[in-house]
């Protein structure tokens, strides 16, 4: 075993083959790049499958680390810093409900104790069966969990010394996790955050992109980014820009099936100004958002709107827009700050399009954005989340910095 502590890294893990469109996966990769981004030697494990899972040599050294391709660099915005190892899932892992062809078992029982430890300082991940392995391995742990979930966690992990610190995003999470048996004093709340390329202007990237969306007739430009899901307000969303139909609205997001769903209930409905653009990779989503007049933040009341968490809010106000949302309690500590020009009351259409009309009057579109929404915003990046979440482990467990 290698025990040259300059060589072991802080693992970031994923139980799934990337890039995916999905927001779990856009939060876990901007986390380690952020960490990475500190100067920590940092390590992002996820899945290999199909064919080049199949290399006998991959299969027998899989933990290799190396810089992130250029498809996973512009899908997440990631930096040059972060290193990216994929664990080889060859057929027939997954494809048969057998524990013995199960891709946690192959990662906790074969990848992890005899490829990963020997160079893992610390690890960090959303997967509850890694940060056991990595405890039950000697090697200290930090747990991610952003949803309700009715599990007990096992008292001989969480209040093992090397269990360093559980990470949820919003307070009902967090009493939810203590409910379960995680200790108070082992979990903290802290918003996720967002990617410091969004910052960087781009403003002619931003007229190509109001020169596509915007028809002949209508110059205002309303942008959603997220997940095309009925609880996250896209129906709502429809009917505002109903409206509206001097405004103009784009929704990216989404998989095929969801965009073709929702492209076919604007046409059943009449709604001729907007438009899905599907998933936008994150290279070209920051111009995106600083094309639009608006930023909208539509969402539903129910389960959902008591946990999730802000994560596009972040990358909204990075681009220096202003923000029409609805009042849900993930986003109430927002008000009374320069986060939110204007608050609608849930599930109301016409009160989310009498929002989003007051804001098209007193916010005048600025190419370089709002200062005091960017000012604002700082404090959520990434790395002072990193930076945060890092304070609570030993400093013995730290990784080391490659500055």
């Amino acid at each position: 075993m290698n025990n040259n502590p300059t060589n072991k890294h802080y693992i970031f893990f994923i139980n799934e083959q990337l890039p995916k469109p999905a927001a779990h996966l856009v939060q876990s990769t901007n986390a380690a790049n952020g960490a990475a981004n500190l100067g920590y030697s940092t390590v992002l494990i996820h899945y290999q499958k199909g064919r080049e899972a199949m290399n006998p040599w991959l299969l027998a050294h899989p933990f290799q680390p190396r810089k992130p391709s250029v498809e996973l660099v512009k899908y997440y915005n990631l930096q040059d810093k972060l290193k990216i190892a994929n664990l080889p899932m060859p057929w027939p892992i997954d494809s048969w409900h057998n524990k013995f062809t199960n891709s946690n078992t192959i990662t906790t029982k074969y990848y992890f104790p005899f490829h990963i430890l020997p160079h893992t300082k610390i690890v960090h991940s959303r997967n509850w069966n890694f940060i056991k392995a990595a405890i039950r391995n000697g090697i200290p742990a930090i747990y991610e969990h952003h949803h309700h979930e009715d599990k007990k966690f096992e008292p001989e992990i969480v209040k093992n010394p090397l269990f360093q610190i559980a990470v949820t995003v919003i307070d009902t999470i967090r009493d939810s996790m203590i409910k379960n048996g995680m200790p108070p004093e082992k979990v903290i709340t802290i918003h996720n955050g967002f990617n410091s390329l969004f910052m960087g202007r781009q403003p002619e990237k931003l007229t190509t992109w109001r020169e596509k969306l915007l028809p002949d007739g209508r110059d205002k430009l309303v942008v959603y980014a997220g997940a095309l899901k009925q609880f996250k307000g896209i129906d709502i969303l429809i009917d505002v820009a109903k409206e509206m139909p001097n405004v103009q609205f784009a929704c990216a997001g989404g998989n095929s099936e969801e965009v073709e769903h929702y492209q076919q209930l604007t046409k059943d409905k009449q709604v001729e100004n907007m438009t899905f653009l599907g998933y936008i990779l994150h290279d070209e989503l920051v111009s995106l958002l600083q094309a639009a007049d608006i930023l909208a933040h539509p969402h539903c009341l129910g389960k959902a709107a008591t946990f999730t968490s802000p994560l596009k809010l972040f990358d909204y106000l990075a681009s220096g827009n202003p923000v029409v949302a609805t009042e849900i309690p993930s986003l109430t500590e927002f008000k009374n700050t320069p986060a939110i020009a204007a608050w609608s009351e849930p599930d109301n259409p016409t009160k989310f399009a009498a929002a989003l009309q007051q804001v098209l009057e007193t916010h005048p579109k600025k190419i370089d954005g709002y200062p005091e929404i960017i000012n604002f915003v700082k404090q959520f990046s990434w790395e002072n989340r990193a930076t945060k979440i890092l304070s609570y482990v030993n400093e013995s467990f730290l990784p080391p910095l490659i500055l």
